[in-house]
C-alpha cells in the first residue's frame, strides 16, 4: 500500500470507530414505540442538563460495522468500511480519468463521508476540487402528504439522532485537519438550498436523504450537473421511499445506466460518457 492508501485506511477505521472498542451507546427506543421513546427523550433531556446521559452497553461487531449495520455512538460516519472502500475507488477512478467537477453529499450526519472525500483529494494530490456539504443540520423534514404515500406517517422527521449541528460537523473536519476554503457548506432543506447552489459541475454525487422527498429534492437540481463518467451513489437504496424516488427520476429522464449494488444497502451507477 502507498502512503496515501495507508492514510485513508487509517482514516476509515477512525471515522467508523472500528476496532476501538466502543462499550456504550446512547439509548433511544425505536420511533414505533412512541410512549417509550417519548419517556426516554424526556429523561435524556433531564439527564443531559446535569451533565449525564442515557446509555446502554454495547459491543462492536466488526462484520456489522463494516456494512454500516450498527450505528456508532462516537464515530463520524455510520456508512461502514465497505461503502468507504467503494467511495475511495470511485474517487481514485474519476481523478485518474480527469472527470470534471466537485464532490457533494446530500445528508451528512456527523460528516464522515465528506471528511473522507476531502482527505482523498488531499491524499491523491488534487488541488482544485471542492467538497460540498449539504444538510439541514436540523434533522429530516416532515414528509409532504401529496408526494410519496409510504413516507406519510413515518417519524423520520422526529428522530433526533440525524440532527447534528453545523458547528459539530465543522469541528469534526477540524479534528482531522481538513477544514479549509475548499469545503463548502449548504445549510437548509434541500428544496431551498440546492436549486441555486453555486455548483457548475459534479464528478461525484452521494445521496443520503432517507425519504422520497429529500432524495428527489437532491436529484432534480444536481443530477443534471453530474459530468459524464461521474458517479451517483445512493446510500439509502434499501429504504422504500428513497428507492422509489430514484426509480421515478430515472424513469422520468430515461436513465438507462445499470444500477450496481455496493453492500446490500447502497447502490451506484456511473453516468455514461459522451
Amino acid at each position: 500500500m502507498t502512503v496515501a492508501e495507508l492514510y485513508l485506511e487509517l482514516l476509515k477505521r477512525s471515522l467508523t470507530r472500528t476496532e476501538l472498542g466502543e462499550t456504550w451507546r446512547p439509548y433511544l427506543p425505536k420511533a414505533r414505540h412512541r410512549l417509550r421513546r417519548a419517556f426516554a427523550l424526556g429523561l435524556r433531556g433531564w439527564l443531559r442538563r446535569r451533565g449525564l446521559d442515557l446509555v446502554r452497553r454495547t459491543e462492536v461487531d466488526p462484520s456489522r460495522r463494516a456494512l454500516g449495520r450498527d450505528r456508532t455512538p462516537a464515530g463520524e460516519t455510520m456508512i461502514g468500511q465497505r461503502r468507504l472502500d467503494h467511495l475511495q475507488a470511485c474517487l481514485r477512478d474519476l481523478l485518474e480519468k480527469g472527470v470534471p467537477g466537485d464532490l457533494i453529499e446530500t445528508g451528512v450526519w456527523r460528516g464522515g463521508a465528506v471528511i473522507f472525500m476531502r482527505a482523498a483529494l488531499a491524499a491523491f494530490g488534487d488541488e482544485s476540487r471542492r467538497v460540498w456539504v449539504a444538510d439541514s443540520f436540523e434533522g429530516l423534514p416532515r414528509a409532504e402528504s401529496d408526494r410519496f404515500a409510504s413516507d406519510r406517517g413515518q417519524l423520520h422527521w422526529t428522530d433526533v439522532e440525524p440532527a447534528v449541528s453545523l458547528e459539530t460537523v465543522k469541528r469534526n473536519f477540524e479534528r482531522h485537519g481538513l477544514l479549509d476554503e475548499r469545503v463548502r457548506f449548504l445549510a437548509g432543506w434541500f428544496r431551498d438550498t440546492l436549486p441555486d447552489a453555486p455548483i457548475d459541475a459534479l464528478a461525484l454525487l452521494r445521496l443520503d436523504g432517507v425519504t422520497y422527498d429529500s432524495t428527489l429534492d437532491a436529484l432534480r437540481p444536481l443530477y443534471p450537473k453530474l459530468s459524464p463518467g461521474g458517479y451517483l451513489i445512493v446510500d439509502d437504496w434499501a429504504l422504500e421511499g428513497c428507492r422509489r424516488a430514484v426509480e421515478d427520476y430515472r424513469r422520468e429522464h430515461a436513465i438507462r445506466e445499470t444500477i450496481v449494488e455496493i453492500d446490500g444497502s447502497a447502490v451506484y451507477w456511473q453516468k455514461r460518457s459522451g
